[in-house]
């Protein structure tokens, strides 16, 4: 709201100055030249030889003739010394009655009544909405229960799958702070983290995962992201006990079994 004001005053003295600078145009246009002048002028360049009979005689025929077609206009209304001022009070005037209007019907800090009767609907088709939909349908969950860890946890994921991850992070904190226990909530924080750096486990996502493995050893994503980790730091003995019991818990049918396999470090590395 304050941008808002800031804004609108910027714009009220824009529009002010314009208005400034087109009165003093105004007011400054009666510099105009006198037909004897200018005739004057083609003479006194006649007299000092810079202007031969013919071109003098055209020159004289061109100003006459510009002369007669002005006579004929309607002179232009110019604005007086004092109009500038009348138009900034004007301007003045202007702005303190639509400020006094927004006082009267307005309603500042009121929310967007459109997008919040969207969330409403929202609200009531779960099943068919997509993940932006669900992290607005969260968000206005965890707006009216702050301290719902499954709330947060689920605006968390919603997040996470509508390309937010940043916004999942800072969930899956909150939630953390509510149940510091929570070893799945300590890994989903890890991977938003991982995705907010493009992919690379950093500092923070490798702690978060730390936390994860600490409060249960089962967390399959925690041990993956961990051997990431450790194979970038060319680290074969932690990569092989991240990786080991991740491989034994995978399908053999499934494809991330053979591709971890592939890469993970032999034991004479």
């Amino acid at each position: 709201m304050t941008a808002f004001w800031i804004m609108a005053a910027l714009l009220t003295a824009l529009a002010g100055l314009c208005a400034l600078a087109g009165a003093r145009r105004g007011a400054d246009a009666d510099e105009t030249v006198s037909a004897a002048a200018e005739l004057a002028e083609l003479d006194r360049l006649k007299a000092r030889g810079l202007l031969d009979e013919a071109g003098w005689t055209a020159a004289r025929a061109e100003a006459g003739r510009r002369i007669l077609v002005s006579d004929r206009e309607a002179a232009p209304v110019g604005a007086g010394t004092k109009d500038r001022f009348w138009v900034l009070a004007g301007l003045g005037a202007t702005a303190a009655a639509a400020l006094g209007l927004y006082a009267v019907v307005g309603a500042p800090g009121l929310p967007d009544q459109a997008y919040e009767r969207r969330v409403d609907q929202w609200t009531t088709e779960l099943e068919t909405l997509q993940p932006p939909q669900l992290a607005a349908v969260a968000a206005r969950v965890v707006q009216e229960r702050p301290n719902d860890h499954q709330a947060l946890t689920m605006l968390g994921a919603a997040r996470f799958e509508a390309g937010d991850p940043i916004g999942a992070a800072s969930a899956f904190r909150r939630a953390l702070t509510l149940q510091p226990d929570d070893a799945q909530s300590w890994s989903r924080l890890g991977e938003s983290l991982t995705r907010a750096n493009g992919g690379v486990v950093g500092g923070d996502a490798e702690a978060a995962f730390a936390q994860a493995l600490r409060r249960d050893p089962g967390q399959l994503g925690a041990r993956y992201f961990l051997g990431e980790a450790a194979l970038a730091r060319n680290e074969a003995a932690m990569v092989r006990a991240m990786w080991g019991p991740l491989i034994a818990a995978l399908d053999p049918a499934d494809p991330r079994r053979a591709d971890l396999q592939r890469r993970m470090p032999g034991e004479t590395e």
